[in-house]
């Protein structure tokens, strides 16, 4: 059998794992739902247990290691979810080290979204080029920054963190104490909001807006039409700072691209030298929720082959 990895991601709702080889096949893979009412320390279980029912599957022989992607801010080399928002009682927790105890085999520990970004290149709209920036659009706005075939993290770790990019001087404020920032103008969070200002509903939501664009709705249009200014003046600032060849962008609001792209083309090509007298693109992502998968089955084979699973239990 050729090499392979396992890659894990475990997200609000899911735990998921795969076993990937280094030509990019999915060998096998498992979903189950994310349990954390009982605590880090059970998930940390669930996930070993995961990867060994993987590890199993497909066997031994050939496994190079295990990448795992976390949502939250990541000390990597401790392996500790330094914070994380939406994972209740894990800050501080040393997940890496905790899940390499119950199997026995070094891990490998990353952002889910540095991870879908690393996936975006090995196997999705990137697979040409090993410099790209990925912006996840959901509730806030995360990301990942690729260079030359590597994460960019940052002396903290805290590197692509696009969401709290300026992007209106005087906008909406936000909970990190700053002012306009891209995920309070462009989000999914932020398509809402805007759509309840419209007196849309109360309950009204990104896709429920987006759904009366479809239907020809001028008012749920400009919605997007803002969206898509907020994120241009941000695209076209990382364009001129980082003059890659690739941004890509993903998430909940991107069925809603034909609706958002114009306007944030245009600020784009109004605000960035580099993209007009270039062939940088901006593109959508094309792998999905499985961008995390490949992307932490990506991180051992970054490395030196591992020593086998000696896994005790």
């Amino acid at each position: 059998m050729s090499a392979y990895s396992i890659g894990v991601d475990l997200g609000g709702t899911n735990l998921r794992a795969a076993a990937i080889d280094v030509a990019g096949q999915i060998l096998h893979r498992v979903s189950v739902p994310a349990v954390y009412d009982a605590g880090p320390k059970a998930v940390a279980s669930d996930m070993a247990h995961v990867i060994q029912s993987v590890r199993e599957r497909v066997g031994r022989h050939g496994l190079q290691g295990v990448g795992i992607g976390v949502p939250g801010f990541i000390d990597i080399n401790a392996g500790v979810v330094a914070e994380a928002a939406n994972l209740p009682g894990f800050d501080g927790f040393p997940i890496r080290d905790e899940v390499q105890h119950i199997l026995g085999a070094p891990i490998v520990l990353e952002n889910d979204a540095n991870a879908a970004a690393l996936g975006e290149m090995w196997m999705g709209a990137g697979a040409q080029v090993k410099d790209l920036i990925l912006l996840t659009l959901g509730t806030g706005i995360g990301g990942g920054i690729v260079s030359n075939g590597r994460v960019m993290h940052g002396f903290l770790g805290m590197a692509g963190e696009f969401g709290h990019m300026t992007v209106f001087p005087d906008g909406n404020p936000c909970g990190c104490g700053n002012f306009g920032c891209l995920e309070k103008h462009a989000s999914a969070t932020a398509i809402a909001a805007m759509g309840r200002m419209m007196h849309f509903g109360r309950d009204v939501t990104s896709e429920g807006i987006w759904e009366l664009a479809l239907e020809g709705n001028e008012r749920a249009k400009l919605v997007f039409e803002a969206m898509g200014r907020a994120l241009g003046i941000a695209i076209a600032n990382l364009i001129n700072v980082f003059n890659f060849p690739l941004y890509l962008l993903s998430g909940g609001p991107l069925p809603a691209w034909d609706f958002f792209a114009p306007s944030m083309f245009q600020e784009i090509n109004r605000r960035s030298l580099v993209y007009r007298r270039s062939g940088t693109r901006v593109e959508k992502a094309v792998l999905g929720a499985d961008a995390g998968l490949y992307g932490a089955a990506y991180l051992p084979f970054q490395f030196e082959p591992s020593t086998p699973f000696a896994v005790t239990a």
